[in-house]
Parts: structure tokens; C-alpha cells; sequence
């Protein structure tokens, strides 16, 4: 039934409403929002700030896995995934809608469109590359904070499951994406006219046949992936917590993880909460200031992201427009 993914989707945001909700209530909102009110319009406002530099990162990355004749500013590439992002986080898409939205603005831009189908996909495995390192760090300096804490075992134990299964999991995601480009190229029809100049199937593997693009554009996002963590760190001194800034990039990196198990949760709404909150202790501070960065972070990606959908929707329309 088609309306089955849809009802699954909203299900799985309604679970992940309901306890988020419960958590703060658990915790007190009194605790919870002074920690807020500690951080202020200008805490967001510089949190805002540093993300919009962290996407240079970001766009960088996209940008060097292409080749040269393919490239576009690499100011449409920023707004590109500025976008792509935004519908990840704050709307009840998935983050695959947020890649199709991104590519179709590339294409928009005038770029191919096998090639801007090719290149998001890559550009979404080469970043995961970059998150396997990132967790890898995160897990081996967490470890060593929080190995002699009571129940910290289990958490230690799902970090290090993810860190063993997501390699093959790359190495396999490469595989499907170079040899099932006839099965990729059907499913990209359906959003870009795919059978106009180079074929899919060529375009990601022309994609794949240069290491030293993908390791550059893997490079970037690692870079892009502690910029998250520095903006983690950020975000607990606004709300007066004391933490140590590689601290916060382990805990950053533990908190993405736990994210991307829950990826079938939209925005991650509840999992976030809970994540920071669980996490939180056991780098020394309290569950109340973790959520309280969680949502300090929901509002970050709210003042940024609405902008950021209204530019989409302004280009799109657009095109409707001119086709009339």
C-alpha cells in the first residue's frame, strides 16, 4: 500500500515527539530551559554563525568529487546542501529527500543530471567514510574518559558494533552503487530526466575512479564532522556546562551515531534528546544541560533551515513557472 512509508514515517515522529516531551518532563523544565536561557539570542546567534561556516566544509567536499567540467560555484553547492540538510532536520522528509532536493537544485544550476544523481550519492559514502574515523576517535578518547563509570558498558559495547559493522557496510554501499547503477538510474528517473546526456551508470563510475577526489572530499567532511564537535562544545559552554573541547567532539561523535542507528526517526526528534541526555553524565555534566544543548541545537537548525526551505521552494516554483 503506498500509504504505508508515509504512515511510518509519522509514527516513527510521533514516538519520537512523545518522548522527547517526556524526557523533558522527567527531567523539569525549570532545569531544563535555565540552561537554555543561559545561552540567549546571542548564544544562538553564534551557533548559528559557526554552522553556516561548517557548511563551507560541506560544500567543499561535494565540490572536489566531481570533475572539473562538472563543477558549478561553489556557492550553489552551498546552498545546495544547506538545503539538503535543512529538509533533514527540520521537516518530516528523510534525509534521502533532502539528497533528491539538493541534486535537483544542482541540476537547476546546470549541472548534468546523472552527474548531480551520481555525485550526491557519492558525496553521502565518502561522508560516511569520514564519520566512520570520526566515531572511531570519539570512541577510543570516550572510552578512556567514561571506561571506569558505572553502565557505560552497554554504551561502549553499541559504539563499537556500529564502528566494526560500518565498514563493510561502506565497502558494500560503494559495490551496490558501481554495479547496481542499472537499479540506481531507475529509481533516479523518477526524479531527474536521466536519459539525457552521460548515463548514470557512467557518471558514478567516473566518480569512483579517482581516489585522490575521494579522498579530499572524504578529508573535508571529517574536517566538517569536528566542526560539529567544536559546535557541540560551543553549545555546552553557552548553557554553562564544563567540558573539555575533545570531550566534546567524542561526545559529539557518539551522538551521530546514535543518530544514524535512528535514521529512520525524522530529525531524529526524541533519539537527539535522549542521546545528549545519556550521554551528557558521562562526560561529567548533567542530563538537564544535555538536553538543554539538544534543543539549543533544534533551534540553530530552525533559524537557519526555514530561510533555507523558502529559497528552495523560490527556485522550484520558478522553474514551474517558466515551463508554464
Amino acid at each position: 500500500m503506498k500509504w504505508a512509508p508515509k504512515l511510518g514515517v509519522a509514527v516513527a515522529l510521533l514516538a519520537g515527539v512523545i518522548a522527547a516531551v517526556y524526557l523533558v518532563l522527567t527531567i523539569g523544565f525549570d532545569a531544563v530551559f535555565a540552561a537554555v536561557a543561559r545561552a540567549g539570542f546571542g548564544g544562538l546567534a553564534l551557533l548559528c554563525l559557526f554552522a553556516l561556516l561548517v557548511f563551507i566544509s560541506l560544500a567543499f567536499a561535494w565540490y572536489t568529487l566531481l570533475p572539473p567540467s562538472e563543477r558549478r560555484p561553489v556557492r550553489d553547492f552551498y546552498l545546495a546542501r544547506v538545503v539538503r540538510d535543512s529538509i533533514a532536520e527540520i521537516s518530516p522528509f528523510s534525509p534521502v529527500g533532502g539528497m533528491v532536493a539538493a541534486a535537483r537544485l544542482m541540476v537547476l544550476k546546470g549541472m548534468s543530471p546523472a552527474h548531480a544523481a551520481a555525485s550526491v550519492a557519492g558525496d553521502a559514502t565518502t561522508e560516511a567514510m569520514a564519520q566512520v574515523v570520526f566515531l572511531a576517535f570519539g570512541l577510543g578518547l570516550g572510552f578512556t574518559q567514561f571506561r571506569h563509570l558505572e553502565g557505560s558498558g552497554p554504551v561502549t559495547e553499541g559504539m563499537l558494533a556500529v564502528l566494526l559493522l560500518a565498514i563493510p557496510a561502506i565497502a558494500l554501499l560503494i559495490f551496490l552503487q558501481k554495479k547496481g547503477a542499472g537499479l540506481a538510474e531507475r529509481m533516479a528517473a523518477r526524479f531527474f530526466p536521466l536519459r539525457q546526456g552521460v548515463p548514470f551508470h557512467a557518471a558514478i563510475t567516473e566518480l569512483y575512479s579517482s581516489k585522490s577526489r575521494l579522498a579530499v572530499s572524504a578529508a573535508l567532511h571529517l574536517l566538517a564532522w569536528i566542526g560539529a564537535g567544536v559546535g557541540t562544545f560551543i553549545s555546552f559552554r553557552l548553557v554553562g556546562g564544563q567540558i573539555g573541547f575533545l570531550n566534546a567532539v567524542a561526545l559529539e561523535a557518539l551522538l551521530c551515531t546514535l543518530r544514524s542507528i535512528a535514521a529512520p526517526v525524522p530529525a531524529a526528534i526524541g533519539v537527539q534528546e535522549w542521546g545528549y541526555a545519556m550521554l551528557a553524565p558521562l562526560f561529567g555534566l548533567p542530563a538537564e544541560m544535555g538536553v538543554a544543548v539538544s534543543l539549543l541545537k533544534r533551534a540553530r537548525e530552525i533559524v537557519i533551515g526555514v530561510p533555507a526551505l523558502i529559497y528552495w521552494q523560490s527556485v522550484e516554483s520558478r522553474k514551474a513557472f517558466a515551463n508554464v
